[in-house]
C-alpha cells in the first residue's frame, strides 16, 4: 500500500472508502488481505513518474456512440455524462486523464469472461476516455448501461453503472470508482455499493441534470469526483 505524504498528496481518509473485506461482497472473502497492510513511503519515481495517454486522445474517445460503430448506431438510451474533477478544497484538477468502461443497453460486455445471456451490440464498444479541462470538467456521450445477474448471491443483480479511472499526473495518484444512476431500485440491494460507507455512498450516484440534458437527443447526468477531504469520493480498494 502507497500512500504519498508529500505536501502534493494529503494522506487518503480511509473510512470514506470500502473496506477490503465486505462479506456480503463473496469474491473480497478470497481476494482481502489477511494481515494488517505495510505503509510504503512513496519515493521519486511514484511521485514524478510519467503517466501514459493524456496525449493521444482521438477525438472519437469520449463518444461511445460512435468509437464503436460498425453499421448503424448502438441500441439504447442515449446520455451524456458531465462533472468536474476537484482536490481537497474545492479547486478544479485540469488535465485529469478519465477512462471509463460499461455493459452495453443491455447488461453485456464486450469480454470473454461476460457469458450473460444476453445479446452483444456491435455498434458499442463499452469503453472511451477523456480529459478534464482547465476548469476541472470532463464530459462524454454513452449509452445507458443496463443491469446483469452476476452470481454474488442468490437472484443477484448489479445496478446500472459506468466504471471511472482516473490519471492525475503520476502513478500514486490513480483512482478507479463506479457512478450510479439516481433512482435505481437495485441499490439497497447490491452489496457492492452498500459496502460503501453510510453517508459517503451516495456520493457515487450521479444527478440528473435537465440543462445538461439536450433536446430530442440525450439525457444528461452530473457527476463530481472528489479527490481528497471530507467528501471525497469512494474509490475502490
Amino acid at each position: 500500500m502507497t500512500d504519498a505524504k508529500s505536501p502534493g498528496y494529503r494522506p487518503r481518509d480511509w473510512s470514506q472508502h470500502p473496506p477490503y473485506l465486505s462479506p456480503e461482497y463473496k469474491s473480497t472473502v478470497l481476494r482481502s488481505p489477511r494481515k494488517p497492510l505495510v505503509p510504503m513511503k512513496a519515493s521519486l519515481s511514484e511521485l514524478t513518474g510519467p503517466v501514459f495517454g493524456h496525449e493521444s486522445l482521438d477525438a472519437l474517445d469520449a463518444d461511445l456512440t460512435r468509437n464503436g460503430r460498425v453499421n448503424g448506431e448502438p441500441l439504447g438510451e442515449r446520455i451524456i455524462v458531465t462533472g468536474r474533477v476537484l482536490d481537497e478544497d474545492g479547486r478544479p484538477v485540469p488535465n485529469t486523464l478519465l477512462e471509463v468502461w460499461q455493459a452495453n443497453s443491455v447488461g453485456r460486455y464486450v469480454h470473454k469472461w461476460d457469458q450473460h445471456d444476453a445479446p452483444l451490440d456491435p455498434n458499442f464498444f463499452g469503453a472511451g476516455r477523456c480529459a478534464t479541462d482547465e476548469n476541472g470538467r470532463y464530459r462524454f456521450i454513452s449509452i445507458k448501461p443496463g443491469a446483469y445477474p452476476w452470481r454474488n448471491h442468490h437472484n443477484a443483480w448489479r445496478p446500472a453503472h459506468i466504471h471511472f479511472s482516473l490519471f492525475g499526473p503520476s502513478f500514486v495518484t490513480r483512482l478507479v470508482t463506479q457512478m450510479y444512476f439516481p433512482g435505481d431500485p437495485l441499490l439497497p440491494l447490491d452489496p457492492i455499493y452498500n459496502g460503501v460507507p453510510e453517508g459517503a455512498r451516495e456520493r457515487l450516484v450521479s444527478r440528473f441534470s435537465i440543462d445538461v440534458t439536450e433536446p430530442e437527443w440525450a439525457l444528461g447526468y452530473e457527476f463530481d469526483i472528489v479527490l481528497r477531504g471530507r467528501n471525497e469520493t469512494p474509490t475502490e480498494g
